[in-house]
């Protein structure tokens, strides 16, 4: 049996620098697309620690990278996200209190302990390998703009996770429980009618309304709910439209989101979303423009990782809670309205495959590679993600003590996906068995993400900073990729 005990020291001996990188990140929450100093900060010290940053700037998204160490197989890659959320500005406080900069900004999601456990685990790993003289390949893979799920899913469309073994992650929750869910594949579609615009009292046989076509859209679509399978779930929000109430408008744009179980029920609607696109604008003499902005593929559970990553987090899992965490925890919990639980303190059963309603593009990673992620608890029980409570939990002790805790167990999973080659063939076999053998193909039609370059300013800061960190730690320049077709 393996002995954890010399790689959780080197954890423990990281864990200043893995609590220092998740208070830094979560000091400038940065919004997807945006994550300049998120970014380059966590490719520095992966940098700083050896790796080298083998490639940035993939698929269209420049604060994109990847940091590689090791040489041969086995190949395990390991996902870092860093992008906050807006209108979470939370103090590290249990009663909601907005944050004394003003920074209405927050990591509600606890991406500032994602990346800051991923990248703890890495370097442990990696100190580990060369003691031990393990062979094996790591490639940490720093993935902006989760909360817009757009990111890996056009890494993954420009390649970036072929070659890999095995890919693992981890992410805050209220519980510890292996990411072993089937979440739903999703696209968004970005639908403008361009009509003709003349004075609503005067003549508005001149006009033709981009509003009207937006509204037989909308009629149509409620109408589809009925014909849906259970599964689905379609929503949808005007991005832009009319601004005065005496003239026909001539543009309107929606945002509309498709969710099923499966990629292929996605592909199905997708079509008959664009034909009541297309009928909208023939029903009122308008021109109509479709646009898929983003898919996911659906999160494709592995049992035989999940099976595995669980009994490995039962060994960091739970973690001792002080009674004063557990007060602050109980404290958000009652101003939220909720039972007052406290933290979880225990380690649930591997969901297997369990339904979510919600999306993430770490399925895109899923259809890629056989992949597996950890849910460790850093937020109270009841406390949903996306909320103040979570922002509060992650900028203070709870957060800090937890993420250490889930680097051990990622790292624990990573020396054993290195060590015993029977784990990881059992999961491809797993992986084999529910694609289908079918290949991974992205059904984005975009070149590259809307909104993943940054503005001229923001690249040149981002540039600087990358390149005066690498001249400074004696690292190869930073090779920047192509965007997919």
């Amino acid at each position: 049996m393996t002995d954890y005990s010399t790689l959780d020291e080197i954890v423990d001996k990281y864990a200043d620098v893995i609590i220092d990188m998740a208070d830094t990140v979560w000091n400038e929450p940065e919004l997807g697309f945006h994550e300049v100093k998120s970014s380059a900060y966590e490719g520095i010290v992966l940098a700083d620690h050896g790796f080298a940053m083998s490639d940035r700037g993939i698929g269209g998204l420049d604060t994109s990278w990847i940091a590689t160490w090791g040489s041969g197989s086995p190949v395990i890659g390991i996902l870092v996200e860093f992008d906050a959320l807006p209108s979470l500005g939370q103090a590290a406080a249990s009663t909601k209190t907005p944050r004394e900069d003003g920074n209405t900004n927050g990591h509600g999601c606890g991406h500032n302990l994602i990346g800051s456990g991923a990248i703890g685990a890495a370097i442990s790993l990696k100190e580990y390998m060369e003691a031990e003289g393990i062979q094996g390949t790591l490639k940490v893979f720093g993935c902006p703009a989760e909360e817009l799920l757009i990111g890996k899913n056009y890494m993954a469309k420009a390649g970036a996770f072929e070659g890999l073994d095995v890919a693992i992650h981890h992410h805050p929750g209220p519980r510890n429980v292996a990411f072993n869910f089937q979440m739903q594949a999703a696209a968004d579609l970005a639908i403008e009618w361009h009509g003709k615009s003349a004075h609503a009292a005067v003549a508005p046989w001149a006009g033709r309304s981009a509003l009207h076509a937006s509204e037989v859209f909308t009629t149509a679509a409620n109408g589809m709910r009925e014909q849906m399978l259970p599964s689905c779930r379609l929503h949808y929000y005007m991005m832009e439209g009319p601004r005065a109430v005496n003239t026909i408008p001539d543009y309107v744009k929606l945002m509309v989101r498709f969710r099923a179980a499966d990629t292929e029920t996605v592909a199905e609607y997708m079509a008959w979303i664009k034909d009541m696109a297309k009928g909208a604008a023939l029903a009122t003499q308008t021109r109509e423009k479709v646009t898929v902005v983003s898919t996911l593929y659906d999160l494709l559970p592995n049992n035989v990782l999940a099976d595995h990553l669980t009994e490995t987090m039962g060994r960091y899992f739970p973690v001792d809670w002080t009674e004063e965490e557990q007060s602050f925890a109980k404290a958000i919990q009652k101003e939220m309205g909720l039972e007052e639980l406290g933290m979880a303190t225990e380690v649930s059963p591997n969901p297997g495959g369990a339904l979510m309603g919600g999306s993430t593009e770490v399925g895109d990673v899923s259809w890629s590679v056989p992949t597996i992620g950890a849910v460790f608890a850093a937020a109270p029980l009841g406390v949903a993600l996306h909320t103040w409570g979570v922002t509060a939990c992650v900028g203070m002790s709870i957060g800090h003590k937890a993420v250490v805790q889930s680097a051990k167990s990622l790292a624990a999973m990573g020396l054993d996906l290195l060590t015993q080659p029977e784990l990881i063939e059992a999961a491809k076999k797993e992986f084999n068995e529910r694609t289908g053998g079918k290949p991974y193909k992205s059904l984005n039609e975009l070149d590259g993400p809307p909104g993943g370059r940054l503005d001229e300013v923001a690249l040149e800061d981002y540039e600087c900073c990358i390149h005066a960190a690498m001249e400074h730690l004696g690292v190869k320049e930073i090779p920047r990729a192509q965007a997919s077709d």
